[in-house]
């Protein structure tokens, strides 16, 4: 895979979403990753009402509580990165940064939401894979995506969510609770409001264009979605309220392993005829969300045996050492008794 080569930011824009819509706020995110400028930096503000929203790669009948989230009038909606479920609500402000893939600095990035967060007085550190924590506790997840030459970094910052709610709407297994040494959901997370209870949104986006400008020393300029291509967000939009786009393909799966690893949760289900793989799908919370697109449908046709899974899914191609690892990983489910 050819690197691009780096080059140095010179404008920054920023544009704070009125909607409270998943579907349209979406839909505005991924307009924006297709068409930010070279040498541009876009940071977009939104905030969704009520919503559960899961990974592209994950199960939307196992992630989320249909029945509780439809009764409360509640949304499901599927994003265009990897990682796991989280629900948002108005006490939640999600921040996106839109770049050109030669441009993007994850550090500098991640720099601009702690020195955010840091300059409420609050002791704000980064965590684990992809969180952002005050005394061990998460108010902050994020996570990535790459689509042509631009890349974006988005993720979640809880100011007063209604954290029961969280509870109520979101299936979180045993295994990745375990794995975060708590025994709930509520319990390893915050609100910053926690710590400063009259703490507005309007107060926490003000702090972020400041860090923006501190940390890119540019000054960022207020966009203005009258400039929008109004058919393609729309377009967009069709999609991800979409019954396709948000559940999925169901497989009728003969065979089923779901297991942790220390890069994320997966489900493998496969539809075995006479011992050869007639149909997979394979389901988590990765942030390498391209990897994980590409693994299921290279197994159709391949014999349901542990060694022919393995040498199946070590044929795709460009693999990193730790991608290997992680096929070698998963082929090891095939060795378990199936179901």
């Amino acid at each position: 895979m050819r690197v691009p080569t780096r080059t140095e930011t010179s404008q920054s824009r920023n544009f704070i979403s009125s909607s409270t819509n998943p579907y349209l706020n979406l839909a505005v995110e991924e307009y924006l990753l297709e068409t930010v400028k070279p040498n541009q930096l876009i940071l977009y503000l939104w905030q969704n009402e009520r919503t559960v929203v899961i990974g592209k790669n994950q199960n939307a009948w196992k992630e989320c509580r249909f029945q509780e989230l439809e009764a409360d009038g509640g949304h499901l909606a599927r994003r265009l990165s990897g990682g796991g479920a989280v629900f948002h609500d108005l006490g939640n402000l999600n921040f996106t940064f839109l770049i050109p893939s030669s441009d993007y600095d994850l550090s500098k990035q991640m720099s601009v939401i702690l020195e955010a967060v840091r300059s409420l007085g609050i002791d704000a550190q980064k965590s684990g894979r992809n969180d952002v924590t005050v005394d061990g506790k998460k108010f902050s997840g994020n996570a990535f995506c790459q689509k042509g030459g631009n890349s974006y970094h988005h993720g979640t910052l809880m100011l007063r969510v209604d954290t029961q709610k969280v509870a109520r709407y979101l299936n979180v297994s045993e295994k990745k609770l375990r794995s975060k040494g708590v025994s709930s959901v509520t319990s390893r997370v915050c609100n910053l409001c926690d710590f400063i209870p009259d703490l507005t949104r309007e107060q926490m986006q003000q702090e972020l264009l400041k860090a923006l400008s501190h940390v890119y020393g540019l000054e960022p300029e207020a966009m203005d979605d009258q400039n929008f291509d109004t058919k393609r967000v729309m377009s967009l939009y069709s999609r991800y309220s979409s019954w396709d786009w948000l559940y999925g393909r169901k497989i009728p799966f003969t065979w089923l392993r779901e297991d942790r690893f220390d890069w994320g949760e997966i489900q493998l289900q496969l539809n075995i005829d006479n011992g050869i793989i007639e149909d997979a799908a394979l389901y988590s919370d990765s942030l390498d969300e391209r990897f994980i697109e590409r693994i299921a449908p290279c197994l159709k046709g391949c014999r349901f045996e542990p060694d022919a899974v393995l040498n199946r899914l070590l044929q795709l191609e460009e693999l990193t050492q730790t991608q290997q690892q992680q096929l070698e990983q998963i082929a090891s489910l095939t060795r378990q008794d199936s179901k």
